[in-house]
């Protein structure tokens, strides 16, 4: 069976089901969730995206992101992604959702209303290599300046996020 996503409005409301790639190609506004990992150091876990993604395929993004099933909560989905790119089990608690459209250059579209959950972790992720290519801990203050030099080598959502963080002034 094809994956797929829930279809919901501006106020996160759901309002039918659609296939993944479906979503993508139209592009029609579908919920999803990005996870944020901090280490003792306030360090946040990236994770580089596999090569063989349908869209954003090596670049560096938060540590793990993807779409609830339907009639799946956004936090169990949060939970069960994580453990399944990343071999982590953490408390998550989130913190702030926002609204993102972004074209790639394959012709796909996202369209999200993006849930953003915080937790903690300090040790290694166990990646699974069909979705993770690599992994590492980066300060905020690295991430920005990364983003200045290397703008292209990070997801948009990403990037987003973590202006976000910076706005509202978040602690982790």
């Amino acid at each position: 069976m094809e994956e797929q996503v829930i279809l919901v409005n501006e106020k996160d409301e759901a309002i039918g089901v659609l296939e993944k790639m479906e979503a993508h190609l139209q592009p029609r506004l579908h919920r999803a969730f990005s996870v944020c990992l901090f280490n003792d150091r306030r360090e946040m876990l990236l994770q580089r995206r596999a090569l063989n993604k349908y869209h954003c395929g090596g670049l560096w993004t938060n540590t793990c992101c993807s779409h609830p099933r339907p009639k799946e909560d956004t936090i169990n989905a949060a939970n069960r992604r994580l453990m399944e790119e990343m071999g982590i089990i953490t408390d998550l608690t989130e913190v702030f959702d926002f609204t993102y459209q972004a074209e790639f250059n394959n012709g796909l579209f996202e369209y999200e209303f993006d849930h953003v959950f915080f937790g903690t972790f300090s040790g290694s992720p166990l990646i699974n290599t069909e979705e993770v290519e690599d992994w590492k801990y980066l300060s905020l203050d690295k991430i920005e300046a990364e983003f200045l030099e290397h703008a292209e080598k990070y997801t948009p959502w990403f990037k987003l996020i973590v202006t976000k963080i910076r706005e509202l002034n978040l602690t982790y």
